[in-house]
């Protein structure tokens, strides 16, 4: 199951993924299981990566993105254009997010 960021941690993830490249590309084959164990493999190493989802209409792009999540238990951070911004925290954290804000109830 993905982590559930907050508005203030998605904000400082897309700041440090702004520089970053695309470590995978999803070409004419679409998703395989191949790609997925890239997907993994980069996520377990970076924690923050950015996956180009080439060539699909709204639609393909939409499930391909979802399968991808859903599949790699990672976070969804941003998706503008073929873009896909991950996330999944690894065994030896490499980014420290900001914490969450307490409400306090009066």
């Amino acid at each position: 199951m993905s982590v559930v960021l907050t508005t203030k941690q998605k904000q400082y993830l897309k700041g440090l993924a702004h520089h970053l490249s695309p470590v995978v590309m999803l070409g004419g084959n679409g998703l395989t299981e191949g790609v997925l164990a890239e997907i993994d493999n980069a996520l377990n190493h970076h924690e923050l990566i950015k996956v180009k989802v080439a060539g699909a209409d709204r639609d393909t792009k939409k499930l391909i993105i979802d399968a991808i999540v859903r599949e790699t238990k990672a976070t969804n951070v941003q998706t503008i254009g073929h873009i896909l911004v991950l996330y999944r925290e690894s065994d030896d954290k490499k980014i420290v997010l900001p914490k969450a804000k307490k409400t306090v109830q009066k």
